[in-house]
């Protein structure tokens, strides 16, 4: 037996894969695994040689590019040195301090501590937890539930997986909880009235924020929580006016606005962060993903003057901060923060991405655009996607059993391009590494467009 068909094996009889169908995985009908064997800029190779592309950096992380020594050898110095030590009771390292400090100069709003922990999903949690506490805290009890917006994502743990607004992500498992609201999709392909133009659609829905937080009763909003630009909900950015409109009905009713920047933070969009780009003042701020480029797990939970203010004046009332994990604030995880992140500086990613993004837009709307079964191409920096429809005019959906996009994804992944199949309809989804150049656009751009081509023609012949 081969060592590939080896690892094979042990996968399938022992890991529990997410977002993988169980039976069809465990009686090999899905075939086998990608064993990813290693990377190198924008491509990884699996275990039998072969390359591919990886427009989504792995799942919108890598921004730097795979292979970077910088940040291994970081990894490794703080390993020899000391590889674990906890930050309770006010322990703290060199890499942690440094990073923080880092964190609350760079941030979106007006920041003061940051809160580590390992994933944007736990990160969210805490946001939550912030949330909870602050009211307390200020003498508001009631004020705790959390406005979410439908197709939005924030993870997948309890109360985050609850503002996650997608219903895959709840059913069967008893989400979402109590107390977390959802409201509409700022999406003005799908969402706009006949005629409507995007501000309109904007004042729409901060209207309909306002008119459920007056129905739910002001005193028990505690907090918005939204991406600048939809991730996983389908890579949308929000239309003109938007975050103008909503914060103003935010600050109208004292709610909290959590800006979760784990996709769009560190460069994605062409800004340093999302909020940035938009005019969003937010009161949290949730990091992940780019913040170590996936090289080690960590995540952040950026607490701004307004909320920290009331919880160091209530601290000699309430005692100590009661939440914490055994790894929040990890120094290797902090030492390849602080290494991406200089990367991150040095090679004006940020600017790379505004630059390379217009041109990776551009292509995408000359090649996409005029296609009969492209609804919208869409996107910002080096986040796009084009959606796809059965009727231009009419807007009319592809039957979900055709499974278009998961088509084009696979003809994709075959010429050696990894582009998501995006949920919430036929959407192609592209990510791709910040260091990417535009001579290596266009070859992505080049490999969709002959993956689509090859299942209209196969749509065509009824295959």
């Amino acid at each position: 037996m081969t060592a590939v068909r080896t690892i094979a094996e042990l996968d399938r009889s022992s890991v529990l894969h997410p977002f993988t169908q169980l039976k069809d995985y465990a009686s090999g009908k899905i075939g086998d695994p990608t064993i990813v064997a290693g990377g190198k800029g924008i491509r990884i190779e699996d275990a039998q040689g072969h390359s591919y592309i990886d427009g989504f950096a792995g799942l919108y992380c890598v921004n730097i590019g795979y292979g970077r020594t910088e940040v291994a050898e970081a990894i490794a110095r703080q390993a020899y040195k000391l590889a674990y030590y906890h930050t309770y009771a006010a322990h703290t390292t060199v890499e942690l301090a440094t990073l923080s400090d880092r964190l609350v100069r760079m941030a979106p709003g007006k920041p003061s501590k940051v809160f580590f922990g390992l994933s944007g999903s736990d990160a969210n949690e805490t946001q939550a937890k912030l949330v909870w506490y602050y009211n307390n805290l200020r003498g508001q009890p009631k004020k705790k539930k959390i406005i979410s917006r439908e197709r939005g994502y924030h993870g997948c743990s309890v109360i985050s997986g609850s503002m996650t607004g997608m219903s895959f992500y709840h059913d069967h498992m008893d989400l979402p909880f109590p107390g977390i609201l959802h409201t509409g999709t700022p999406h003005h392909y799908w969402g706009a009235e006949p005629g409507e133009m995007e501000e309109s659609f904007s004042r729409r829905r901060a209207a309909e924020l306002e008119a459920l937080i007056v129905r739910e009763g002001p005193e028990t909003i505690g907090a918005f929580i939204a991406e600048p630009v939809l991730g996983t909900g389908g890579i949308t950015p929000p239309p003109a006016g938007y975050w103008h409109e909503i914060q103003a009905v935010l600050r109208r009713y004292d709610v909290l606005l959590i800006a979760d920047e784990v996709i769009c933070g560190f460069g994605r969009t062409g800004a340093d962060f999302g909020s940035t780009l938009y005019g969003m003042e937010p009161d949290l701020v949730t990091v992940a993903k780019g913040l170590t480029s996936g090289y080690m797990p960590l995540s952040g939970a950026i607490v701004g003057e307004r909320v920290y203010a009331v919880m160091e004046e209530a601290a000699e009332r309430v005692g100590s901060f009661s939440h914490g994990y055994t790894y929040s604030g990890h120094p290797i995880a902090a030492a390849a923060a602080n290494a991406v992140l200089d990367i991150v500086e040095k090679e004006r990613l940020s600017d790379r991405a505004r630059v390379v993004g217009a041109h990776f837009q551009r292509r995408l709307s000359e090649r996409f655009a005029q296609l009969e079964i492209v609804g919208e191409v869409r996107g910002v920096g080096l986040l796009g996607a084009v959606e796809f429809v059965a009727d231009r005019q009419t807007k009319r959906r592809f039957d979900p059993d055709l499974k278009v996009g998961a088509r084009i994804s696979k003809a994709a992944r075959d010429r050696g391009l990894i582009a998501r199949a995006m949920p919430h309809g036929d959407i192609l989804g592209f990510a791709p590494p910040l260091v990417v150049s535009e001579a290596e656009i266009d070859e992505i751009v080049d490999l969709a467009y002959r993956a689509t081509k090859q299942v209209m023609d196969e749509l065509a012949k009824g295959t």
